[in-house]
């Protein structure tokens, strides 16, 4: 095991049990990842109090020097969603990382991201059932009646055409009219009308 940090006082916190290396250093330079170890790492957490210092250790490790198992410690829960479409392993501050739990755990349903002035219109990120990946977005539209506003996917924005394709781990935004949420909850979630 090796701890990298800027701080060489920081190492006096490590238990005297303590086996492994230190190397005084920033996590995303390369000869410091070396003199740490980096080429036959295992792992690689990046864990500092900045949130670019850790994506871009926590991206060197993995693209770089191929570490498998790579994740990074990241503050704001918008950069924490972006980096995990990224395929970038997060872990974030108690509200988003219990968030991500409950949306993982169980189909909560739509995220309300806006409401039009009048009442009459929502757009929500719904959360698809697997049997939607590798469909065309216009069948989703035909079958729930719901308009796609966007899709995000790998962090990017994507507007929807006549040959989207629907991809694992695509957010998509629905536009739709409050009273037909259930059903196209339902129709999204589970391919049935209602939440059953």
């Amino acid at each position: 095991m090796a701890i990298i940090d800027q701080d060489a006082t920081a190492f006096r916190k490590l238990s005297p049990s303590f086996s492994g290396i230190t190397v005084k250093g920033i996590g995303f330079d390369r000869e410091t990842l070396e003199s740490a170890g980096i080429n036959r790492a295992h792992a690689f957490a990046a864990v500092s109090s900045g949130d670019n210092t850790n994506i871009l250790g926590a991206r060197v490790a993995r693209e770089t020097y191929g570490v498998k198992h790579v994740i990074a410690r990241i503050y704001d829960p918008k950069r924490a969603a972006v980096y995990q479409r990224l395929g970038i392993p997060t872990v974030a501050t108690v509200s988003w990382t219990a968030t991500q739990i409950m949306k993982a755990v169980l189909p909560t349903g739509a995220t309300e991201e806006f409401t039009d002035s009048t009442g009459t219109m929502i757009l929500a990120e719904v959360p698809l059932h697997e049997r939607w990946l590798g469909r065309n977005a216009s069948e989703l539209e035909e079958t729930t009646g719901a308009r796609i506003a966007f899709v995000t996917r790998y962090g990017s924005t994507i507007l929807p055409t006549d040959s989207l394709v629907i991809q694992q781990d695509d957010a998509v935004h629905l536009l739709f009219p409050p009273a037909e949420r259930e059903r196209i909850e339902g129709l999204a979630l589970f391919g049935e009308k209602g939440n059953s």
